[in-house]
């Protein structure tokens, strides 16, 4: 990739996993490789991964490999920054969809990594709210290690950077876990307040919308880029399950002093960092209309759809 050209874009690119976001991502990219000369996909996976007979993974890397993408063997947490510099130094572009399952200082590490490596661009695990405006000291310590990243990447001008704000996997909202939506009780629990927003948007289209960032021209760099799918109020959500499920749900609000206490609690609890820090309503919500799927007339799933594709005809039950 030739960083002078302000037209040219990724050709040899390493996605770093394939897991619940990396496979919409490494799909939507083969799809639109296919009109990009020269264009290669490449995603690094555990050697466990590769070899594993669980029908799943089996499935999962047929898939990759019927998409005519190479798997690189590698692992992100047992590999020192030397050597995942020395794997990315390869490709032009890494766009990392690893997540947080591998660990609190993996974001870090990567960013260390692709910045060692000298590559042309990089698009870092960053799939999520917006760190800068939340700021630092958020009741979720993992907001703290991705602005960290953030300063890094912007404190260098060598590699080219693309952050993608998603807001919140909609399925997410949903899980039983998180216990905002009830389906059992037809109970939502608001955090923060029934008016608090949140955004939303699927794996799908992040990752349809993120090909469409990798391959924009002229080409994106050195910036956030704000996606969609939908942005609700808790309330709202309440009224749309309400809806399209046909019965009533009951609202309550857990406030952010009542989520706090809670995480006093428990500490370490993962799921109370979350609910604690999307109470406060603070860089976890943007319009939609300034987004760049809303820019580029992209087509995405808002939270009616969504529920009315998997919640209705006796699937929540």
């Amino acid at each position: 990739m030739n960083q002078t050209d302000p037209n040219a874009t990724s050709q040899n690119i390493l996605v770093l996993g394939a897991g619940e976001l990396g496979l919409p991502v490494l799909r939507n990219l083969a799809r639109r490789a296919k009109d990009v000369d020269g264009a290669k996909i490449n995603v690094l996976l555990r050697a466990s991964a590769v070899e594993s007979n669980a029908p799943g993974k089996r499935h999962d890397i047929g898939e990759i490999r019927d998409l005519g993408i190479e798997i690189v063997v590698g692992d992100l947490v047992k590999r020192s920054i030397d050597e995942l510099a020395v794997i990315f130094a390869r490709y032009d572009t890494v766009i990392g969809c690893a997540g947080y399952a591998a660990g609190i200082d993996t974001p870090m590490k990567l960013a260390r990594a692709a910045l060692q490596a000298r590559i042309p661009r990089y698009f870092p695990w960053q799939f999520g709210v917006d760190f800068d405006v939340i700021g630092r000291g958020s009741p979720q310590d993992i907001f703290d290690a991705q602005l960290d990243v953030r300063e890094l990447l912007r404190s260098q001008h060598q590699t080219e950077w693309v952050i993608i704000s998603t807001g919140m996997f909609m399925s997410y909202l949903f899980e039983p876990d998180f216990s905002v939506v009830d389906l059992q009780n037809d109970a939502v629990h608001a955090l923060g307040s029934l008016d608090t927003a949140v955004t939303l948007t699927t794996p799908d289209d992040i990752g349809a919308l993120t090909a469409a960032i990798v391959f924009a021209k002229p080409r994106i760099r050195n910036e956030i880029v704000y996606l969609a799918g939908d942005t609700v109020t808790y309330g709202e959500v309440a009224d749309k399950l309400q809806a399209a499920l046909g019965r009533p749900f009951s609202r309550s609000e857990w406030s952010v002093q009542y989520l706090l206490d809670e995480l006093a609690r428990d500490p370490h609890d993962m799921m109370r960092k979350y609910r604690a820090a999307f109470a406060q309503g603070r860089g976890v919500a943007w319009d939609k209309s300034g987004t760049f799927n809303q820019h580029r007339a992209i087509p995405v799933t808002d939270v009616a759809s969504w529920i009315n594709a998997n919640l209705t005809s006796g699937r929540s039950e």
